[in-house]
């Protein structure tokens, strides 16, 4: 499918620039994840998957975090986030996805929607 399917070297610059710019949702919600604060499982931040970068993933879980801004509501941003979940599930990563309002107003619910997510894919899915 990609020569690199996961953390591609030549996006390498762009995972680093969107480490270094995060959103203040991104921000909050890695406060939360970082150290192995959910459940025991590392998680990392702007991780590459084939041609897409994640907001946060679960290598063990391979779970994929995605917070969306209100750009996302257009028809053309549904479309790329579609074909990038359809690869992303192609390539036995699931992906859930939050609006940061809801990181910014109710973290609370967002890490128990994400607790509910690693009950689910408790143990790594057979590859």
């Amino acid at each position: 499918m990609y020569k690199y399917l996961f953390n591609n070297q030549s996006l390498k610059d762009r995972r680093r620039e969107l480490r270094a710019n995060q959103t203040e949702a991104e921000e909050k919600l890695w406060q939360s994840l970082r150290g192995r604060k959910l459940g025991g499982f590392k998680f990392n931040r702007q991780f590459s998957i084939g041609p897409y970068i994640l907001d946060f993933y679960c290598p063990k879980l391979r779970l994929g975090i995605e917070l969306d801004g209100s750009q996302h509501a257009e028809t053309e941003a549904k479309n790329l986030d579609k074909d990038k979940e359809r690869i992303l599930k192609a390539s036995n990563v699931r992906v859930i996805r939050f609006w940061n309002d809801e990181v910014m107003h109710d973290t609370k619910k967002v890490l128990e929607s994400i607790q509910k997510a690693i009950a689910k894919d408790g143990s790594p899915p057979l590859s």
